[in-house]
């Protein structure tokens, strides 16, 4: 198959090799590659240039790069990179944007689909710990989250625990779950991970988050519609975030309501005295067009109460939304076992 080759940004050499089972980024950190016996390699800029390079360059600069990123690799300043998606490729773009505020996502396109099948779009936000660079960032998902792994697992019930000594799950919601799968199977839905940045550090918090949301919905959405076979409707796109994403995500779908069927929030740092507001908000969105809501935690989790005060404050509106509450931590354990899934899980039924 054609071989999609990315250069990352001014004065940095990244390429991104993309198999059928997902990506190699090499130059970034720990990577391994496949050589592959095509005599010449279309070359895919991240800003949608195409062109071509070399076998012999190809190789040669897989080679190189290869080195340098197993050099760079280890404790000091590398993370682990998870193991390629079974199910979709995952696609790397820098596009129009300020490089501060956004201007790097990924797409994770499914490649189980039929001929002309199309699917819906979730905007995932990661959370604060990957704030620091664009690439760590918008590969969150992928990389630290389990996104992968969860979307593997709900295609291939049932779903089973996999951690040996804890359990993030109750025999309720893992049982619910399966059922679940059972009724009305897990189909697929295509993903953008944008890099976000912490706005609540940056002066001019407001304007930072209007400028964020605006790219959303300017360059990102468009993006990924133009790049992978998505819905281009509202009901089929939504918003989502974890931790410091969540809260991210809310002031992203209250300044843009029309562009999104859903919000939703796992382990939301939306800040206690901000969720009678939101409550408010909330509900006057939903009145004026239905939406969609999903509220996750865990009992663990800082934000725990304020995510129940959320749900119950929309329930006494009359808003409806799913509040899932599993055992565990606020950390990426937790979410690559079961937060991740449910937020997936959720997105998908919902816009069928």
């Amino acid at each position: 198959m054609e071989t999609p080759i990315a250069k990352s940004g001014p004065g940095k050499t990244s390429l991104i090799l993309l198999i059928r089972r997902g990506p190699v980024t090499l130059g970034s950190g720990p990577a391994s590659f496949s050589t592959l016996s095509c005599p010449r390699r279309r070359s895919r800029c991240h800003n949608g240039g195409v062109g071509f390079i070399g076998r012999r360059s190809f190789l040669g600069g897989v080679a190189a790069i290869g080195v340098a990123s197993r050099a760079r690799a280890g404790p000091a300043g590398g993370f682990p990179v998870a193991p390629s998606p079974q199910d979709f490729d995952v696609l790397d773009f820098t596009v129009e944007g300020d490089r501060v505020v956004g201007n790097r996502f990924v797409l994770c396109v499914p490649t189980h689909l039929a001929k002309d099948e199309k699917v819906p779009l979730l905007v995932a936000l990661h959370g604060s710990a990957e704030t620091s660079d664009a690439r760590i960032g918008a590969y969150a998902f992928v990389e630290r989250y389990g996104l992968g792994d969860a979307y593997a697992r709900l295609r291939r019930p049932p779903v089973v625990r996999t951690l040996p000594k804890e359990d993030y799950f109750t025999d309720k919601l893992l049982a619910e779950l399966n059922a679940s799968l059972v009724a009305q199977p897990f189909r697929g839905i295509a993903i953008a991970c944008p890099y976000m940045p912490n706005a609540g550090r940056m002066d001019h918090e407001a304007k930072v988050l209007d400028a964020y949301a605006s790219w959303i919905i300017d360059v990102v959405i468009p993006k990924a519609r133009k790049e992978a076979p998505i819905y281009a409707d509202a009901s089929h796109t939504s918003i989502d975030g974890v931790s410091l994403g969540g809260y991210t995500g809310i002031e992203t779908f209250l300044r843009k309501p029309d562009t999104f069927g859903a919000w939703g929030c796992v382990q939301g740092a939306l800040g206690s005295l901000r969720i009678v507001s939101y409550a408010e908000r909330l509900a006057a969105v939903h009145q004026q067009s239905h939406k969609d809501f999903h509220l996750e935690t865990s009992l663990g989790d800082p934000y725990h109460d304020g995510t129940l005060t959320l749900s119950e404050a929309l329930r006494r509106k009359g808003v409806a939304n799913e509040l899932l509450v599993y055992p565990g931590p606020h950390d990426q354990t937790w979410l690559q076992e079961s937060g991740t899934m449910g937020m997936l899980r959720w997105h998908d039924a919902r816009s069928r």
